[in-house]
């Protein structure tokens, strides 16, 4: 009896000395590390515990990182003090805490390879010509006897995206007047492929001749290609390979992604500057620059930007040599900058606030909310205004992401996203370093 008695007291000892233990500020540090952490091949990171315990870290591959500069498998480490990690080549290790002989954490550790871009923030112009021609509109055509649109009446929509008229893949508007004279002409009709989202359709339009000028027509308005000025993000000098914009580039009239089919980006220069104001997003206006000597082309408009490669880096740099990039999840709250221009050709630095950092585990827009807080810019802009997307924003000496939108009421403040995401979309990076390619 007086040995069940002492079982009991002893388990139950055991049980508050467990639980005091999981509950202590020291477990619960140890508990808080992250499950995954992934670095760059070549940089230097801490991890700070500031827990008064002595332990050990297991590391299962040394080859790839090392530990408080040691390559031993087995490191004992003061977890009182920060524990420098130093990732050698690009691959993966997992990272075992243990207190004693008991195992506290495992953490996955991937190493990337190294990557560094040059900082853009130069004005660029944007020249885009679609793949095929998109509907923006529908109009009356009167043949005489009633006025109505034939495209419509054949079920194509505003939005629509025509590739092939009669199996002829579509460039131009060109294309598409000789197309519909000549099926008004023999009396057939046009046979067309639409894409509309994700779907391909088959369209049969009958031309209408139009009695005003005796011209067969569609009823349709359409579009081959857009324009405008935005700003480089990135340039990535072993590849080529740059990003710009940090957002899609839509159709005015439909809001729809415009396809690309072809494009160039060639050097701007900024004129004038409408400063922002409450209700009122400012504006840059730019015009093109030498025009006919082209930057680079224009392969992918996508929700983060616009991508490519150029011929050669780009001029008047604010960085003279790439920098570090920073991924999604070591991007912080606190003072940062972005580079633009705001007279003529010259990319100046900006000081911002990045006041708030969304957590993002897969590509989406808005990752963070900054505030412009630099004296200069604010009296020659108000903020941030419109043009000025896809400038570059730069925290503890990597790139960290582009400026996006601006706030309607409030031009001081705007969005960004992360460069991590531009990168992919450029074909630069992966989250998993098993299927990131070294450039």
């Amino acid at each position: 009896m007086i040995r069940q008695e002492k079982r009991k007291w002893i388990g139950s000892l055991l049980l508050l000395v467990t639980a005091l233990i999981v509950c202590s500020t020291p477990f619960q540090k140890l508990t808080s590390m992250p499950n995954e952490l992934r670095l760059f091949a070549g940089s230097n990171e801490e991890l700070r515990l500031s827990v008064p315990v002595m332990g050990t870290l297991v590391n299962s591959n040394p080859e790839v990182l090392a530990v408080n500069g040691t390559e031993g498998r087995e490191v004992p480490v003061d977890f009182s003090k920060p524990v420098s990690v130093e990732p050698r080549q690009a691959g993966s290790t997992d990272l075992q805490v243990k207190w004693g002989n008991m195992p506290i954490k495992t953490v996955k550790v991937s190493v990337l390879p190294d990557l560094r871009v040059i900082p853009g923030g130069q004005s660029i112009g944007v020249k885009l010509q679609t793949s095929g021609v998109l509907v923006v509109g529908h109009h009356l055509v009167n043949n005489g006897t009633e006025k109505f649109s034939p495209g419509e009446r054949s079920g194509i929509h505003v939005g629509d995206t025509i590739i092939k008229m009669n199996d002829m893949y579509i460039n131009d508007m060109n294309d598409v007047k000789k197309l519909v004279n000549e099926a008004g002409a023999k009396n057939e009709p046009v046979q067309m492929l639409v894409v509309r989202g994700k779907e391909k359709l088959t369209v049969n339009l009958m031309p209408a001749k139009d009695v005003k000028d005796s011209e067969y027509r569609m009823g349709l308005y359409i579009r081959d290609s857009a324009a405008g000025v935005g700003t480089l993000t990135f340039y990535e000098p072993k590849t080529g390979a740059y990003g710009a914009l940090g957002h899609v580039i839509s159709d005015v009239d439909t809001g729809q992604a415009i396809v690309v089919g072809d494009g160039q980006i060639v050097q701007a220069s900024v004129t004038s500057i409408e400063k922002g104001e409450s209700g009122n997003p400012g504006e840059k206006f730019a015009r093109f620059y030498n025009e006919s000597q082209v930057l680079g082309n224009i392969t992918k408009n996508t929700p983060f930007g616009i991508f490519g490669k150029m011929k050669e880096p780009p001029k008047r740099s604010y960085y003279q040599e790439a920098i570090p990039v920073a991924l999604a999840e070591q991007v912080q709250e606190g003072p940062a900058k972005i580079l633009t221009v705001v007279d003529g050709q010259r990319v100046e630095e900006f000081d911002i606030e990045i006041v708030n950092v969304v957590k993002q585990h897969f590509p989406a827009t808005k990752g963070m909310i900054i505030r412009v807080t630099d004296k200069r810019l604010l009296d020659k802009t108000g903020g941030i205004v419109q043009g000025m997307s896809g400038s570059p924003i730069i925290q503890n000496g990597k790139m960290v992401g582009a400026v996006t939108h601006v706030f309607v009421n409030d031009p001081t403040s705007g969005y960004g996203c992360f460069i991590e995401w531009m990168l992919q979309d450029a074909g630069l990076g992966n989250r998993d370093s098993s299927e990131l390619k070294a450039s």
